[in-house]
């Protein structure tokens, strides 16, 4: 095997690899995960609240 054999199969990896975080991320399981994360700047947060 040369060297372009090992850079086409590292390219196929890459690229199912790819998909494969695509499908993660946008699935419908990690919707409300995302969107709790999303709400977090917004949340009321008392350790970064200076001393009263």
């Amino acid at each position: 095997m040369d060297a372009g054999t090992w850079r086409g199969i590292f390219t196929v990896l890459m690229l199912l690899l790819f998909v494969a975080v695509c499908i993660w991320a946008f699935s419908g399981r990690r919707k409300t995960d995302f969107e709790e994360a999303s709400r977090l700047p917004l949340d009321e947060d008392d350790q970064n609240r200076p001393p009263a």
